[in-house]
């Protein structure tokens, strides 16, 4: 193996690893282009058209990255405990979430009539009950298991299970319709309420497939209200966008201001040029 790949294997370090591909780059890309132009216009020529160039580049890439959401991103949207109360042991008791309207009676009811009760009434509240096939249930679903599992530590792996999911809000505007939505930069917030039930605990054997999980009816059931993060994943990119179209303007203003100085000062040496 060469020396060139042994330098170049080191898979095991990340952080190294990027530091010589950016070093590398450096060197070849912008220090190649440098090295050309200065050879043709000179030195300080050269540094200010290497300058522009570079930052012409990286804002086409940047606006790329800032429309499609690739390249270099932020935090992605995700669900989060809603404040002030996230986990609700006692339905009637979800108005105090803030994000469920009304008083819930359920008083003197059993648990499941409790948790129809409930679902009747957010349904009313035009709170849409989210299918199992339906993506959005799956990532509500699993960002309420670490909240309940890691978070709170409220239950452990195997001792609840996910009844129903319900989902309001999260309208953007201004739009004129679903596919001209280009300018909705503003959003309402979005809730999460994910029911959950304790199950029945039951003994495993050893080399047989895990029972499927009974619902306590005896028990109330729990719901986890969230609230979704819109996270920061194009921030990056718009900020590279202005910050490199900040540079390129600056540059080619300084290229254009020599120019017209280089012009004038021919024309002072050599008149017949006026």
């Amino acid at each position: 193996m060469s020396s060139s790949l042994l330098l170049l294997a080191v898979s095991w370090e990340p952080g190294i690893r990027g530091i010589l591909v950016v070093l590398i780059m450096a060197i070849c890309l912008i220090g190649g282009t440098y090295l050309l132009l200065s050879t043709n216009v000179g030195a300080r020529l050269g540094l200010m058209i290497t300058i522009a160039g570079l930052a012409g580049w990286m804002l086409m890439m940047a606006v790329v990255w800032w429309v499609y959401g690739i390249g270099l991103k932020g935090d992605v949207a995700s669900w989060k405990p809603a404040a002030p109360i996230t986990i609700v042991r006692d339905g009637a008791l979800l108005s105090s979430s803030e994000v469920v309207d009304g008083v819930i009676d359920i008083d003197g009811q059993a648990p499941m009539q409790a948790a129809a009760t409930i679902r009747s009434v957010l349904l009313d509240q035009k709170w849409i009950s989210l299918e199992e096939a339906d993506p959005r249930r799956g990532q509500a679903s699993a960002a309420s298991d670490d909240i309940l599992q890691n978070l709170t530590k409220e239950f452990s792996a195997g001792e609840y299970a996910t009844v129903a999911v319900y989902d309001r809000g999260g309208d953007r505007f201004p739009k004129i319709n679903d596919s001209l939505d280009f300018l909705a930069f503003f959003h309402k917030p979005h809730y999460s309420v994910v029911e959950v039930a304790p199950v029945i605990p039951q003994r495993t054997e050893p080399g047989r497939a895990p029972a499927r999980p009974i619902i306590d009816s005896r028990q109330p059931h729990s719901y986890v209200v969230m609230i979704r993060d819109l996270g920061t994943q194009r921030q990056p990119a718009i900020f590279l966008t202005f910050g490199s179209g900040l540079i390129f303007a600056l540059m080619c203003w300084l290229l254009h201001r020599r120019d017209q100085l280089s012009r004038i000062n021919r024309a002072a040496l050599n008149p017949a040029d006026i």
